[in-house]
């Protein structure tokens, strides 16, 4: 067995970024870009007011209250064509340009129209309320770097930087292959001895989530002909993943029968609970990631193997999960040889210390448990006795 940090970098390392595409600035949600986003201009084009008053000299009003002449008007989108000289002013809008020899705004809160011009009653420092032109971002910038999820802010900041379209990674096609003659689909009638197939479900869900494009292969039944027969829909994806059959019981199939087939694993085993069976390598030219049948099997390694595969397709950085600290409101036993992965809740105290409550049972086939947790506590291996009170590792549950 391999620990859970090689595993993940042994899938970041066998897959590699999916081609670019060009989408339209309003198709951008959540796409992965393929490539620096550069400024193309000043942003602001040129100096403008961040306040609605008047352009001035700041030398005009060292001295208030002082009269200065009103000689013209600049608004958002136009602006005045003369220049402002000794003793004048002009009546500016909020985004307006600057006119040429003003070097300050002064609100129109503190000042007063006269028959003769504006009254300044406050004086107005250079620069005051004035933004400068490159204040938000230069010509040449790198707004967005290439393996940017774009978010509204990230696509607004694209708009801004005056992009209609943007080149963004293609959606890698990820096939999901349930294995088990026990499965049914959901809605299906079900017998004593069936379960429903939930895994497929989650594990769309997640590749959803992660900016992919989902293929339901459908159940594998306990035997060869049924395997082969579905994974041929698998050819085209950019991914394979299965659940269940990765194990070593006598039904469990698809490492012995695509093995068969030129399946060549980078790795079989991770030393983590859930997850142990899970697996990685290559179909005939296709990457395949087996996961366990169990559902938190499923859950935890969407998590731990599923999301880095999805980034290292559209060419994301690698990340290594983020955990927090929390304190233990209940005592953990001992940890095993595996790094343990313990779905939880979380809470905050009254002074704001965080807190973390493992569930009592831990079976990997319970999914309405995973479903009620927000966190999972990392245990490593070998980990002692961890008292209530105790500060533990939290990772998030998206």
């Amino acid at each position: 067995m391999i620990s859970v940090e090689e595993a993940v970098a042994t899938i970041r390392a066998g897959l590699a970024p999916l081609p670019a595409e060009e989408v339209a600035l309003a198709d951008g949600l959540n796409r992965v870009l393929a490539e620096d986003l550069a400024a193309g201009h000043d942003q602001p084009p040129v100096a403008v007011s961040a306040m609605d008053g008047y352009a001035v000299r700041a030398t005009d009003t060292v001295s208030p209250p002082t009269t200065l002449a009103l000689i013209g008007e600049s608004r958002a989108g136009g602006g005045f064509a003369g220049r402002v000289t000794a003793g004048e002013a002009v009546r500016i809008f909020t985004g307006a340009p600057l006119p040429e020899g003003a070097d300050a705004i002064v609100i129109q809160e503190v000042t007063e129209r006269t028959d003769t011009g504006v009254l300044v009653k406050e004086a107005a420092p250079e620069g005051h309320f004035v933004r400068p032109a490159g204040l938000d971002f230069h010509a040449g910038d790198v707004l967005l770097a290439a393996g940017t999820a774009l978010t509204p802010r990230a696509l607004g900041l694209a708009a801004a930087a005056n992009r209609a379209t943007l080149a963004v990674r293609r959606r890698p096609v990820i096939a999901i292959l349930s294995t088990g003659d026990e499965l049914v689909e959901p809605g299906g009638a079900l017998q004593p001895a069936q379960n429903v197939n939930a895994n497929a479900a989650t594990l769309g869900a997640y590749v959803r989530a992660l900016g992919g494009e989902p293929v339901d292969l459908g159940i594998a039944r306990d035997s060869r002909e049924s395997l082969l027969a579905l994974v041929k829909g698998a050819e085209k994806a950019d991914l394979l993943v299965t659940s269940g059959g990765a194990s070593v019981g006598d039904h469990d199939l698809v490492r012995s029968v695509l093995g068969e087939e030129g399946l060549a694993l980078d790795f079989s085993g991770v030393a983590a609970r859930p997850g142990k069976p899970t697996f990685f390598g290559r179909l005939k030219g296709t990457p395949l990631l087996g996961l366990p049948g169990n559902p938190v099997s499923i859950v935890v390694g969407g998590l731990l193997f599923l999301r880095p595969a999805l980034e290292a397709l559209l060419g994301m950085d690698a990340e290594t999960e983020t955990t927090e600290r929390a304190k233990l409101a209940a005592p953990l036993e001992r940890n095993g040889a595996r790094q343990a992965y313990l779905r939880a809740r979380s809470a905050r105290q009254a002074d704001g210390t965080p807190t973390v409550t493992p569930f009592a049972q831990q079976d990997s086939s319970m999914l309405a448990q995973a479903a009620a947790a927000d966190c999972l506590v990392v245990r490593a291996p070998h980990a002692p006795d961890a008292a209530a009170g105790d500060w533990v590792e939290i990772l998030r549950i998206p």
